[in-house]
């Protein structure tokens, strides 16, 4: 037993040695990725949603997925969190009396959950078999199921929680919101977007969706604008509201890289429930990190060869005289 422990020990140890030996040759991380310039996403004014969710039902049956119930009754499809059957939710923050809408102190304020289809996505770096893929054009961050083998790397890797694994699917399978891509041959763009009410969900590029942000920013609080509803660039929806609260913050311009959803709140971020996330994918440092160790199989060599050195270190000479294998009982 402890010539086993001995064995064990040594090999952690070799194997860290060498591991650390690797990693420290190439320490610069490759730069964040940028959204493409034709990327494809959505504006979230929390100031303007009421709350209907008629986003959360479009988005069920625009992917053809199950209820869920959190009541007894089952009667109403009530998710209380984004799943691997519920690509989109609107969540509620409350705060006192609740006496106002998108005020932090006795107030309320909703905010949509769903991928946020990051310029540089972990997701995407983590998947060991391209099953998470963002495209070179839309950006949109698809997924394959044919592809996927179930390992969840990219659940545990998302800094939104998005991704989501479908439990009761006989053969593992992510769920999570890919803005209705499989519509678009038809002339459909993003259903959460398509019907909303108030345009609270905007659809467009990412450029000219933060420039609509920006715009609405610039605006003093009270006063009249025009929103544009359901696609920017599509048939004029557009209304005229009066100008909500906001934050001087446009969130997914800066963080994390870059996202290609975009959102504005009256309320702080954080208490509507995003993570305050610095301006830099992690996905740009584990990534060198990882093509370091298994680039041209490096970590496995590696390791094999840490394997082998202690193994033969600890052959004791009378079992190589005698011809006999290390750990075999003789007769």
């Amino acid at each position: 037993m402890d010539s086993r422990r001995e064995f064990l020990r040594g090999v952690l140890a070799s194997s860290a040695a060498v591991t650390a030996a690797v990693v420290a040759a190439p320490a610069n991380a490759r730069e964040t990725l940028s959204r493409p310039a034709e990327g494809l996403g959505l504006l979230y004014d929390a100031t303007l949603c009421v709350g209907c969710k008629a986003c959360v039902a479009a988005c069920k049956e625009a992917n053809n997925n199950a209820p869920e119930f959190s009541t007894p009754d089952h009667l109403w499809d009530t998710p209380l969190d984004t799943s691997g059957h519920t690509f989109n939710l609107i969540k509620m923050y409350r705060n006192g009396t609740m006496a106002t809408k998108d005020s932090e102190v006795n107030g309320f304020a909703f905010m949509k959950t769903s991928c946020m289809h990051c310029a540089d996505p972990s997701c995407v770096s983590a998947c060991p078999v391209s099953a998470m893929k963002k495209d070179p054009v839309t950006g949109i961050v698809a997924y394959d199921p044919d592809a996927c083998v179930g390992c969840r790397y990219c659940v545990v890797a998302c800094p939104f929680g998005i991704p989501k694994y479908q439990y009761d699917s006989p053969t593992g399978k992510i769920g999570k919101c890919e803005l209705c891509r499989h519509r678009y041959k038809d002339g459909h763009y993003s259903a959460c977007a398509e019907v909303c009410p108030t345009g609270a969900t905007l659809y467009g590029r990412t450029s000219d969706l933060l420039a609509e942000a920006k715009r609405r920013l610039a605006l003093k609080p009270g006063s009249v604008t025009r929103y544009p509803r359901g696609k920017i660039g599509g048939p004029d929806q557009s209304y005229e509201g009066p100008v909500g609260p906001y934050l001087q913050h446009v969130y997914g311009e800066e963080e994390y890289g870059g996202t290609q959803v975009l959102k504005l709140s009256a309320v702080a971020f954080e208490k509507v429930g995003m993570p305050n996330l610095p301006p830099k994918s992690s996905a740009a440092t584990s990534e060198t990190i990882q093509h370091t160790l298994y680039g041209g199989l490096i970590m496995p060599l590696a390791v094999l060869g840490a394997l082998s050195f202690v193994a033969k270190k600890n052959v004791r000479a009378e079992d190589v005289s005698n011809g006999s294998e290390p750990g075999r009982n003789q007769p």
